[in-house]
């Protein structure tokens, strides 16, 4: 399945429903399930999608491809790196990047988002996946500049607009080897699959989860592989995950 959160155009009521090919179909209840269809659809050219889920927190991890460490001449990490994107850093498909001015450089990060089901604390690695609703694309919209000059990462990735989302949470994936792209202005720059991370969606939940409690809906964010690079004004940037589908938005300076 793709879940999906929506609104019509012209309206204001955010919606869940199930995307269907070009179809959405709206069901009740949350995102969570179960999944009773309204008997209301719509094509998708007539809705904007939203982030497809609400989550409390954004667990991202760094340093999570070693072609990643090695363009960013950084040492190879001995266990998961993590930071934190606030969510009102969230955004979806179609929504504006937004670029602050004081910022000389800020990059893409294509990425595989993991969205988490049911309240997960100290969870093992051998049944992470049980706590999966599924997964989604999410692109780590990173100040390079703020990031090495505060030492820390919060500036860097916390501003609002910086963790687009979306389209879908595609259930039934293999998190292990899907294929995920960044595509800059229909330029592909980068070009991997999960089957590289150096720790995969499992063991991430196994130590996130040991660290604070996951929500549902909290999203873990599981790194970029090689090949992040700059967005400027003007640029539209596309992130895509093999199951999942595109995620797309375009790239404004702040006003």
């Amino acid at each position: 399945m793709k879940i999906v959160r929506f609104k019509i155009h012209g309206e204001d009521q955010a919606r869940i429903g199930l995307l269907e090919e070009e179809t959405v179909s709206e069901t009740s209840g949350s995102i969570f399930g179960p999944y009773t269809k309204t008997g209301a659809a719509f094509d998708a050219n007539q809705v904007s999608f939203l982030a497809p889920c609400d989550p409390s927190k954004v667990v991202c991890v760094g340093l999570n491809y070693k072609d990643h460490a090695e363009e960013s001449s950084s040492d190879l990490p001995e266990a998961p790196l993590l930071f934190l994107k606030p969510p009102s850093a969230v955004i979806g498909p179609g929504d504006n990047i937004v670029l602050p001015s004081n910022s000389r450089r800020i990059d893409f990060e294509a990425e595989l988002a993991v969205v988490i089901s049911k309240r997960a604390k100290g969870v093992s690695e051998a049944e992470a996946l049980e706590y999966v609703l599924g997964y989604t694309c999410l692109n780590d919209v990173s100040a390079r500049d703020f990031q090495m000059k505060d030492g820390q990462w919060t500036r860097a990735k916390g501003h609002d607009t910086f963790c687009p989302m979306g389209p879908a949470i595609a259930t039934g994936l293999n998190p292990l080897d899907l294929a995920v792209q960044a595509v800059s202005n229909g330029e592909i720059k980068q070009d991997s699959r999960t089957s590289f991370l150096i720790f995969n969606v499992p063991y991430l939940i196994e130590y996130i989860s040991r660290v604070m409690t996951l929500e549902p809906g909290d999203v873990i964010a599981t790194g970029t592989p090689a090949g992040v690079g700059p967005l400027v004004a003007g640029d539209t940037i596309e992130i895509k995950v093999e199951g999942v589908g595109s995620l797309k938005n375009p790239v404004v300076a702040e006003s």
